[in-house]
Parts: C-alpha cells; structure tokens; sequence
C-alpha cells in the first residue's frame, strides 16, 4: 500500500510538472506574440487620388511619380491624362494591369462620379448602368474598387425617397460588384447627403456587405454632436478606401481624425485627395507623407 501512494504521488507530479511546462511554454508564446503584434494604425497607408495633383500626368508619368514620392497607392479619377476610362479594349486593360503590377505601386481603384439620387428613372437607370462598366473595367486593369457618390437630396421629392432610392441602387451595385470582386465606395459627398446622419440612414438600406462608406473629410463632419459621434455613426461601414485633404492646410482635426482611425485600427488606404497647387508635387507628396506617419505614430 505505502509503495502504491507513493507511486501515484510521483505520477501525479510529472503529470503537474507537465501541466506547468505547456502552460509556461503558453504563456511564453503568447507574450512572444503580443511583442511582435504591430500596433494599432500601421496598417493604414497613404495614397493619392487623381483629383488635382495627378489629374494631367500620364499613367507612366503618375506611376513614375508615386515611386518616387513614397505613395505607393493611386485612385484614379476618370476623364482626367491617365487615360484609364471607357471605351478601352481588352488589350488595353491588361497593358494597365500589367503596369501596375510591375511596379511597387498599387491602382486601389477607379473614382467616378456615378450618382444615384435623380428623381428621373431613365437617369437613374444609366447612373447604375455606367457604374457596373466601371466596376467591370476596375476589374479588369486590376483595381479593387470604385467609388460612386450619392450628391443631393432633390427638393421636389421627399427625402425619405431619395434616401431609400439611393439605397436600393447601391444594393444593385453592390451585388453586382462582388461578382467582380469589386467594392462600391459611397464617397461622403453632395448638399444634404454629406451629413453623415444622412448617410448613415442610407446605409440602413444600403445592407449589402460589398457597398461601404467612403470618409471623405468634409467640414460639416463637425456638425451637430461633432466629429466623434458622426465617425461612430458609420465607422462600421468603411470600406478600403477614405479621402482626406492636405493635412497641412485649412481647420479640418486630422490630429483627430487620424486617431480615430488609430484606435479602431483601420486597415485600408488614406487616399489624399488634395486642392491646392504646389509647385512641386512630388515634393508635396513627400511632405504629406512624412505628416501622416507623424500623426499615426502620436497618435
């Protein structure tokens, strides 16, 4: 008997002493992990978009310039020197995609300016029906995404109606898109649907998972209960894309701004979608670059 009580005393201690071993080597590597987690906010990256400062710059040229500015990711809007825009043939959207991937920088995607607030439903209808063509050329130059707008509240008609109107049609799209593997970017954009309560009552309809809120910067996100409480009304909803303005000029609290961001750690690009008229824009670009790593990192 006494031989017995000592044997599963002993069987009991090797078998504690290797419970103790997993949970140390546990607790070992889970500190280990939490070294090499990266902190909150090092997964947003600056981009462009091609609003002003790369409006009349060749795709080469556009291209060439990023590389050189260290923003190493493009929007491109239509209609503007890139030449990324319809009609263009298959030969010529796989000469773009294959530019881009040969080079560091990344074509995020096309900005459009397909709305869908027309009380006329032969507008609407050719609203939708050219923003499918661009999600299909997004696709096929290799971009992610477009971006849409919705871009008033028409006075003759209730805004409820629009509001649901505009919500339906991004639905369509939205459907349509992740057919394509493309995301429907809603830019914050228009009189009355740039007020974010707006927007968030857009994408009460708005529901399906590949249709999402592109920030957009605007001055009347301070409005009503300020920026904090308009950012929680649709942070759930952003998509890979927002826009900001030069971090360096007019009132706008990007100091803020950013560390809303931070603290949700917000993934996607920080695309600038800049106004005013440097004489170097590359040099710009740097400089706006080196800001924005300054304000995540204090953030």
């Amino acid at each position: 008997m006494p031989s017995e009580n000592k044997q599963i005393s002993r069987r009991d201690f090797m078998k504690r002493g290797s419970h103790a071993a997993v949970g140390i080597a546990a607790g070992a590597l889970a500190s280990s992990s939490m070294l090499q987690a990266a902190p909150k906010g090092q997964s947003m990256k600056l981009g462009l978009v091609t609003y002003q400062w790369g409006r009349d710059w060749t795709l080469p040229t556009l291209i060439r310039n990023c590389q050189k500015s260290g923003v190493l990711g493009v929007e491109l809007r239509t209609e503007h020197a890139h030449g990324v825009d319809l009609p263009m043939n298959a030969a010529e959207r796989a000469e773009v995609k294959i530019r881009f991937d040969n080079t560091p920088v990344e074509l995020v995607g096309l900005g459009c300016n397909w709305a869908f607030h027309y009380p006329d439903p032969v507008r609407l209808d050719r609203e939708i029906e050219g923003a499918k063509a661009y999600l299909k050329l997004s696709h096929d130059v290799g971009g992610s995404g477009v971006k849409v707008k919705p871009n008033a509240l028409p006075k003759e008609v209730p805004a409820e109606k629009t509001i649901e109107q505009i919500g339906k049609s991004l639905n369509e799209l939205g459907a349509f898109g992740a057919d394509y593997g493309q995301e429907v970017r809603v830019e914050v954009h228009g009189t009355d649907t740039s007020e974010l309560p707006v927007m968030k009552q857009i994408f009460d309809i708005a529901t399906h998972p590949n249709v999402a809120v592109c920030w957009n910067s605007n001055d009347v996100d301070l409005n009503g209960k300020g920026l904090k409480y308009n950012f929680d009304l649709v942070k759930d909803r952003f998509g890979k894309t927002v826009h900001i303005r030069e971090l360096n000029v007019g009132d706008y609290p990007y100091k803020d701004l950013m560390k809303l961001f931070v603290k949700m750690d917000y993934k996607g690009w920080i695309l600038l979608e800049a106004r005013t008229e440097p004489v170097n824009r590359i040099e710009a670009l740097k400089e706006q670059l080196v800001l924005f790593n300054q304000y995540i990192q204090s953030a």
